[in-house]
Order: C-alpha cells, then sequence, then structure tokens
C-alpha cells in the first residue's frame, strides 16, 4: 500500500465518519424515508467500517454498503478538483481535492 493510498483512506474516514474535508449530498429516495430515517442513516455511515477486498480493492475507504430497516443504502465518495467540475488531479492532496460523499439508496445506483 502506498503512502497516497494511506492518505487517501485517511481523509475519505473523516469525511464518512465525522463530515470533514468535503461535502456530503443525498439523493431524494434517500430523504424521502424522513428525517429519523436520515439521522440513523448518517450515523450508521459514520460507524461503518465493513470494509474488505471485495467492496475495498484500492483500500480507500471510498465506497460502502449497508442496510436500514429492510432498505439497502450506498455511499461513494468522489474526488474532485476545487471548482467541482473535473475530477482530481491529486486525491491525496487535499489543497487541490474536494470530496463529496453521497448517501443513495442502492436502487437508486
Amino acid at each position: 500500500m502506498s503512502h497516497d493510498t494511506d492518505l487517501i483512506r485517511s481523509l475519505n474516514d473523516d469525511l464518512r465518519k465525522h463530515l470533514i474535508g468535503g461535502g456530503a449530498v443525498m439523493t431524494p429516495g434517500v430523504a424521502a424515508l424522513g428525517q429519523s430515517f436520515v439521522e440513523r442513516a448518517v450515523k450508521t455511515l459514520a460507524a461503518f467500517d465493513d470494509f474488505h477486498h471485495a467492496n475495498d480493492p484500492h483500500q480507500e475507504h471510498d465506497m460502502g454498503v449497508f442496510e436500514i430497516d429492510g432498505h439497502a443504502l450506498m455511499f461513494k465518495i468522489d474526488y474532485y478538483d476545487k471548482t467541482l467540475q473535473y475530477h482530481s488531479p491529486d486525491p491525496a492532496n487535499p489543497k487541490v481535492t474536494e470530496r463529496v460523499i453521497t448517501l443513495m439508496l442502492a436502487e437508486e445506483y
């Protein structure tokens, strides 16, 4: 594992666990399930730690799937440049990267 991978994983974990270091969005399907559901989903997202080779082959902790009340949810972290128009030139460098985590129903993917 490279030094860059370690940095990317740490930055992704900060965003997922604490919503630090980037932006967060949810899809309309998640929002439609109500405030209580969203609050539980965000808490579950922050505690998520089921990373393994099959769902995290690059060891960046940038995607995951979990279930709440029979709903399969996914999260995905994408790396953009600071203008949010293009991919980041260096996801390990927070000075040139804007992270965005999206929380969605799996059926919305």
